[in-house]
This record gives C-alpha cells, structure tokens and sequence, in this order.
C-alpha cells in the first residue's frame, strides 16, 4: 500500500484515467471568501429564479467542510462530451428541434456517479479512509473548487473553461479526509473576449461572469416550472432543452475534441428531431422515448411547453396542425403554449374560429391569457 502523499494522488490520477475521466485535479477542501461572497451576492438579487436549492443550502455550498466538516482534500474529475458537430448548425432548421449537447446522449449524471463509485473503491485499496462522492446532486461549487484544482477556470460565461477541452467538461467531486497536497489553481484566459456574452440570444448576461439565469434559455427549458415569459419566447427558436450558444463560440474550442465516451455521443440524429413528431407525445411515449436520458428529468408537460413554443417560433404553417392539436391537451401549461403557437402561425381568421370553438370552456388562468 502506498503511503506518500505525492505517490497516492499518483495511484489515483492513474486509476481515474483508466476509469475513463479525461482530467483529474486535487484542491484543498475550502473556497475562497471571493466565491462565498459571489454566491451570496447573485442569491440576493434573486438572479437564480425557481431554483430554491441554490439558495437553501447555501453555507454548504460555499463550505465543502460545511457540507462534511472530515473533509480535507476534493479530487475534482472532468469527462469530456465534446459535440462531433457544429452544435449550433440545428438552429437554421426551423421545423426540427436543438437540444443542448450534453443532453444528446445518456443521461452524464448516472454515467459519471458510476465511474465515481468505481473509483472510490480504487480510492480505498490506494488509502483507506472516509470518502464521499458528488455529482451535481448536492451543494458543491464545483467549477470554483475546479478552478482551484488546475482543470479549467470559470469564463465570462460562468462556465468553466479548459485549454483541453474547451467548454465540454462533466464534472464530478470526491471528498477525501486524507490530506492531499493540491495541484496548482488554473487562472483566468479569457482576456478581452466577449462572444459568449454577445451571442446570447436572450441578453442574459447582467456583465462578464454574471448570469440571470430568469433569462438564461438553459434555466427557462429546464428548471422554470411555469409559464416563459411572453417576452423571452420568440428569442429562443427552437431551442427545447438547454441552449449551448455561449459555449459554443468560445474560441478555447479550438482545442476541444470530441468526447470518447461512447454512451456521450448522440446516437442517430436526436439533437433536431422533428417538432411535429415531439409535440405528439403523451407521458408514455415521452418517458419512453426519452428514458437513460437528461431530458426526462423535465417532464412531458414543460417538455411540450418548450416544444410549442418552438413550433411558434418555426414560421412553418404546416406545423399548425401540431399545434391545433394539443389545444385539448389535459395539462393546462401546454394548452397555453399551443394557444401562443396557433397565434403566431394561424391567420388572424383561423385564430379567431379557434378561440369560439376551444375559449369558452376554459377555466385556466394561464390559457385564459392566452387566448385573450
């Protein structure tokens, strides 16, 4: 068994490569007053929406020790998922729908936690001890602590970066109670760039390193519960699930390759499936179809949201019937948003026939507005 500090990180870079991870840093298990103070900065202006567990959890997430005071040293692992393609080139093609690359194939969080899990237990035969894994699923700043851990830096965007890779890293964390001597931190590349903040279709950057994620079309197609605001939807096309436009652009691409990870790589063409063939989806088809898949963690009913809002922004009359159809839809969410497409596709004539056959029997709030 080895009991050098310097030959046990060794052992366990050496077996997080074999496991598949593309890039492993070891940090201290702390952040700095400057994230903590960003943290509470950004929650206080309420620039995180519906996402209450940002806000709940709060000290552990500035804290790792917070979070688990035996901690002492975080092993920070990066995947790469890397797009084959342009991932921007799906956006000209109106009557399909964009999904965000990482959501392209199986679900990373059950890939990433397993060869976490794997790893652990590589953990305990190179040092015994008391360990404890994440990936995205608790209070952990891990593009801070990834920073601190050499693998990348957090750009304009708020995403982290690496001369590697890019902008497609999955990031997991395992907390050690060993006291491991960290790598070098990573510093900020970004210089006087500002693509990622000029392309955003929805100007959700407030400045460099600042999102409202009220605005972001990530946040609005994934973690917004509720109705999009009027305002934002024609600014997202058709993008249903994630948007990917500030990664994309990022110039540090140039060096990115695509990911090697088999079950990353979208199978077929699933990132523009046709919106026609989406909006016909009830739970069933939806789950099934989508099963092993991030996209299932939205549910049918703001899936369809998102798809509508899509088939509204596509200018393609023959997506009307697709639209008409779910105008009966049991979930009141997509009856509005179908409202909202027939508006923008039908005729004025044809809208107004609709609203005296489906508007009288309305009794939803949300759909009352709409048709109104």
């Amino acid at each position: 068994m080895t009991t050098s500090p310097s030959h046990i990180k060794a052992a366990i870079r050496d077996a997080a490569l074999r496991l598949g991870f593309d890039a492993v840093g070891f940090a201290k298990a702390e952040l700095g007053a400057d994230s903590r103070a960003h943290l509470a900065a950004y929650l206080s202006q309420g620039f995180h929406g519906d996402m209450g567990w940002l806000k709940a959890r709060a000290d552990q997430r500035g804290d790792p020790r917070e979070l688990w005071p035996e901690a002492k040293t975080v092993v920070v692992l990066a995947m790469n998922y890397g797009p084959e393609t342009d991932p921007l080139q799906s956006l000209r093609a109106r009557d399909r729908a964009t999904v965000s690359v990482y959501a392209r194939g199986r679900d990373y969080h059950l890939l990433v936690k397993s060869r976490l899990k794997a790893l652990a237990q590589a953990i305990g035969k190179i040092a015994p001890g008391e360990l404890k894994l994440f990936v995205d699923t608790a209070p952990v700043m891990e593009k801070p602590l990834a920073q601190r851990a050499g693998i990348g830096w957090q750009g304009k965007h708020t995403n982290l970066v690496s001369r590697q890779y890019g902008s497609w890293l999955f990031l997991g964390e395992i907390y050690l109670s060993l006291d491991l001597p960290p790598d070098a931190g990573d510093s900020d590349h970004c210089g006087s760039c500002a693509a990622c903040l000029d392309i955003c279709p929805t100007r959700a950057f407030v400045k460099p390193y600042l999102l409202d994620a009220r605005r972001c079309i990530s946040y609005l197609t994934i973690e917004h519960k509720g109705h999009i605001p009027a305002a934002l939807r024609p600014l997202m096309g058709n993008r249903i699930y994630g948007c990917d436009d500030c990664l994309a652009v990022c110039p540090w691409n140039k060096f990115a390759r695509a990911a090697r990870e088999p079950s990353l790589r979208a199978p077929g063409d699933p990132s523009a499936p046709h919106l026609a063939e989406l909006a016909d989806l009830d739970d069933a088809a939806f789950r099934k179809r989508f099963s092993g898949s991030a996209v299932k963690r939205t549910g049918r009913d703001r899936f369809l949201r998102n798809v509508l809002i899509a088939i509204g922004n596509s200018d393609d009359v023959s997506l009307l019937p697709s639209a008409v159809a779910r105008l009966d839809d049991a979930a009141p969410l997509v009856r509005a948003m179908a409202v909202w497409a027939l508006r923008r596709l039908a005729t004025p004539r044809h809208f107004a026939d609709m609203r005296t056959r489906y508007r009288p029997d309305e009794a939803d709030e949300g759909v009352r507005a709409e048709w109104d």
